[in-house]
């Protein structure tokens, strides 16, 4: 994990957690026109705009007297979305049986991109359903990885 985004989850997790609401994850990289600090949040009933915007004051303030971000950067506060964005090991034990979408930094087994069904996650190791083929891939070696939305 990139040490600001570390840094920034440690620094704002309390707060969002004293507004109601539970820090999903962050994502902070250069988008072409600049730098872009999305965050995610969630809360039992969903987020509405109002809850973003609520969030969005509550970390510009902080972010501002923290003065930890260099530069120019663009702030968004999100809600996880159909899509959902899968960060942490619980995430990944949360959605078991589900499909997701894997990205790895480094091919595995051939290859990047893996859209299946999670089957199981333990000892920091993901275990994937593709095609009726089964993949095993670390989770440090993952460079992002999704929900796939399911409609019925």
């Amino acid at each position: 994990m990139n040490p600001l985004v570390a840094k920034l989850e440690k620094l704002l997790k309390p707060a969002m957690e004293s507004l109601g609401y539970e820090l999903i994850g962050l994502e902070y990289g250069d988008r072409g026109r600049g730098m872009l600090l999305r965050i995610y949040i969630d809360k039992e009933a969903g987020i509405q705009i109002a809850d973003c915007e609520t969030a969005s004051r509550r970390i510009g303030a902080i972010l501002d007297v923290e003065d930890i971000m260099a530069g120019h950067y663009d702030l968004e506060v999100s809600s996880p979305g159909l899509d959902r964005p899968l960060f942490k090991a619980e995430h990944y034990r949360r959605f078991i049986s589900r499909r997701i979408k894997i990205v790895m930094v480094v091919p595995q087994s051939g290859r990047r991109r893996f859209t299946g069904v999670l089957q199981d996650f333990s000892d920091e190791q993901i275990t994937i359903e593709v095609d009726n083929e089964v993949f095993k891939l670390p989770f440090t070696g993952v460079a992002s990885a999704r929900l796939v939305p399911e409609f019925k």
